[in-house]
């Protein structure tokens, strides 16, 4: 995470890093206002420029998007988010954890495609000024990481920007006191049913290069599907869209039937088989022959 978020300075002085490394985009929701980002945020770029026909941004933030999911998939999820790191800590506390209903997370699931394709795409797109340029519904309306890794830093360290909150402000504040709440009980609430950038990434979990692969050892013991927190069955689909690759089900499989795999080791994996030695290797007698 402090690959992403590392301008520690920032932090300290209230500034936002407006350097060269601002102009590229990492695949995880990085708020651009967020004082410690040195990177900018995919989805935020996305709604701006989508409508831009002189400079294309939209296509060259897309297809870097596009490259980062092939390679990987929600991987960046599990391990990079900056607010996925954060519901990671809320998960932590020590309170009743409940699971969202199969039949309920079934239909959430589809949330986050709608957000991505409405407030990402159709919206921005649909609403540009004259120049090609457009607000970033989403960043603006919904998202939360933007108040907690960008709005509160800065207000801790500027208190004069106090007086210019408003209504804006409130609403978005208090959807993430309810995303913090949420995760406290239920793992993940905001990766697995409103994050667009998640929804965009699981789309290429079935065919990015690196991937979850099950052998020959599985005994559908269905221990890897108890033990998900997000209620995949792996030996089932182990590249499931929904999955954010945590690598919970590695660990608790009973028969290491789990692996980290990648896409080209799958294709040649049957033509290189090594040759298994015997388990006791000593002098064989050879029998007598048979009288005719």
């Amino acid at each position: 995470m402090l690959a992403v978020d590392g301008n520690l300075r920032g932090f300290l002085e209230g500034r936002i890093y407006k350097g060269p490394l601002k102009k590229a985009c990492v695949p995880v929701l990085n708020c651009y206002s967020c004082p410690g980002a040195l990177f900018g945020c995919p989805i935020g770029s996305i709604q701006a420029t989508i409508g831009s026909s002189k400079f294309n941004l939209a296509f060259y933030v897309v297809g870097l998007l596009s490259l980062f999911a092939i390679a990987a998939g929600r991987l960046f999820c599990g391990y990079v988010c900056p607010f996925g790191f954060f519901q990671d800590l809320l998960d932590k506390i020590p309170v009743k954890k409940l699971k969202v209903p199969k039949k309920i997370a079934g239909v959430l699931k589809y949330l986050k495609f709608l957000i991505l394709a409405f407030f990402v795409f159709i919206l921005p797109f649909a609403l540009q000024d004259k120049y090609g340029t457009s607000d970033p519904y989403f960043c603006k309306y919904i998202c939360p990481s933007g108040i907690l890794l960008g709005a509160l830093p800065l207000i801790a360290v500027n208190k004069t920007l106090v007086a210019a909150l408003g209504t804006l402000f409130s609403v978005k504040f208090t959807v993430l006191i309810i995303m913090a709440i949420l995760s406290t009980i239920f793992y993940r609430p905001f990766c697995r049913f409103i994050c667009p950038l998640g929804a965009f990434l699981g789309i290429f979990n079935p065919i990015s290069l690196y991937r979850l692969k099950i052998n020959d050892k599985c005994i559908k013991c269905r221990k890897c599907e108890r033990t998900c927190k997000i209620d995949i069955p792996t030996y089932k689909t182990p590249n499931s869209p929904e999955c954010i690759r945590c690598g919970e089900c590695i660990k608790a499989c009973p028969v290491h039937a789990i692996e980290h795999s990648f896409l080209f080791m799958e294709k040649d994996a049957g033509k290189f088989k090594p040759v298994e030695r015997p388990a006791k290797v000593g002098f064989i007698r050879p029998e007598p022959a048979k009288a005719k």
